[in-house]
């Protein structure tokens, strides 16, 4: 019975200590194909096989291919950045030797983190067993039996996790391409600059949505049928920082524009088709300062809202995991834009711009169309979550990410900088709010680009 306990004890050590391990040993870094990813271990998951994990700018995303065993890999993007070797080999045209290279700097980087599991958890079972044979006075012969008995049964928990039902492992990472054959999400085609003749006088360009717009704010002089379709205003916030610099400012930022569906690609507006507005982006080519306005139309933020003002709740599971599901896309799809701003070739200071809470302590001005300070800190919630995709994604691609700071100017205030309900784009940064955040991203740009 003594030997049973001894040996049930010990298997239960092990099992503690390989689980420990594999929370506290740090991911291994590797870089290839211009970005530097961390590869470790998802949490323990008990069941035979399943995804991995993609960590892209704080969401966690399941891989579309599946690994066995319990203990899968966590792939955690920490840089976007295009280095010489890889725009060495893309101007060489040695494509495949560059993909070939991800799956196998993704692979080492887990037998390494293998490695120092295997090792970690051993020092996490003997540590105990050494304390535990010293204070029971145990014979030198029968401690080191002890002692030998954990590492066997530690090193065999590893051998089932790591190296037998998880043998595939290494395999299936050496046949990664990019993160999109993890995800499952096709990269789209590069996107061409537009024809036209070069804009070299532009000194700033606008990308994005119907924030940077400026949206229900007074009209261009004179705008073609394009700029009444994208509803751009002259008091949109690109359009204070042009009048502060005395700047061209270029503004392609359009209403209802998604990354996906307007900036990396065609977006349709009626009987307008707005070109990519990277394609025109590109036309400046001696650009210095670009500004980001993206994400709200990407997790459908005006349909969570309405959503959440007609519902007696806003926090239900069913939203919040719409939410999270919409969030998740859009980290991919950010992603894509922001490896595409990092490879323009004048190399031009990027400003991403974070989007400013409208939601104050007072609501009442809400109430009626049905939000109370409980539906509010909700939808504050979600939009931190949205921010924070925004600022490790900018910070990760080496950008400039700008918090907006509307404190004391949020709705139902004196002098809102947030249009109301009854304005004609609700939530909206008034001419107020537009000026504000060119006042935040004058203060964030480098001084070489003012």
């Amino acid at each position: 019975m003594i030997a049973i306990a001894y040996a049930l004890g010990l298997s239960g050590l092990a099992l503690a200590a390989v689980w420990l391990a594999v929370q506290i040993v740090p991911p291994q870094p590797v870089s290839a194909a211009g970005q530097t990813v961390r590869v470790g271990a998802a949490p323990l998951d008990w069941s035979l096989s399943g995804p991995g994990q993609l960590d892209l700018f704080g969401q966690t995303i399941p891989t579309r291919a599946h690994f066995n065993g319990p203990i899968r890999p966590r792939l955690e993007l920490t840089r976007i950045r295009e280095d010489a070797e890889v725009a060495r080999l893309l101007r060489s045209g040695d494509h495949e030797r560059l993909t070939l290279e991800v799956g196998r700097k993704l692979a080492s980087g887990w037998v390494r983190y293998g490695a120092w599991e295997t090792a970690v958890a051993a020092g996490l079972v003997l540590l105990p067993l050494a304390a535990w044979t010293g204070l029971r006075r145990m014979p030198p012969g029968r401690a080191v039996l002890v002692l030998a008995g954990g590492l066997a049964l530690v090193a065999a928990v590893n051998a089932v996790g790591f190296y037998l039902l998880a043998s595939g492992t290494p395999r299936a990472l050496r046949d990664v391409r990019s993160l999109q054959d993890l995800v499952g999400d096709s990269p789209p085609d590069p996107v061409r600059r537009a024809e036209g003749p070069p804009l070299g006088d532009v000194r700033a360009v606008a990308l994005g949505d119907s924030t940077a717009a400026g949206s229900g704010n007074r009209p261009l002089p004179g705008p073609s049928d394009l700029d009444r379709a994208c509803d751009r205003s002259a008091d949109s916030y690109p359009q204070a920082l042009a009048r502060a610099n005395d700047w061209k400012v270029l503004n392609l930022a359009c209403s209802g524009a998604t990354v996906r569906d307007g900036v990396l690609g065609v977006q349709i507006l009626g009987k307008q088709v707005a070109p990519p507005q990277i394609a025109q982006a590109q036309r400046a080519a001696e650009a210095s300062v670009v500004l980001v306005s993206v994400g709200a139309n990407d997790v459908r933020w005006s349909d969570l809202v309405q959503l959440c003002a007609i519902s007696p709740s806003c926090d239900d599971r069913a939203s919040t995991a719409y939410f999270q599901d919409r969030l998740a896309r859009f980290a991919l799809d950010y992603r894509r834009l922001l490896r595409v701003l990092a490879a323009l070739p004048q190399h031009p200071a990027v400003v991403v711009n974070e989007y400013y809470d409208p939601f104050g302590a007072d609501v009442s001005c809400l109430e009626d169309e049905g939000l109370t300070r409980q539906k509010a800190e909700v939808l504050r919630s979600r939009l931190a979550a949205l921010n924070a995709v925004l600022r490790q994604g900018a910070e990760t691609a080496g950008f400039t990410s700008v918090k907006q700071n509307f404190e004391g100017h949020r709705l139902c205030s004196a002098q809102p900088y947030v249009q109301g309900p009854a304005d004609r784009a609700p939530l909206h940064p008034t001419a107020a709010g537009a000026l504000a955040i060119a006042l935040a991203d004058q203060e964030a740009l480098p001084t070489d680009a003012n």
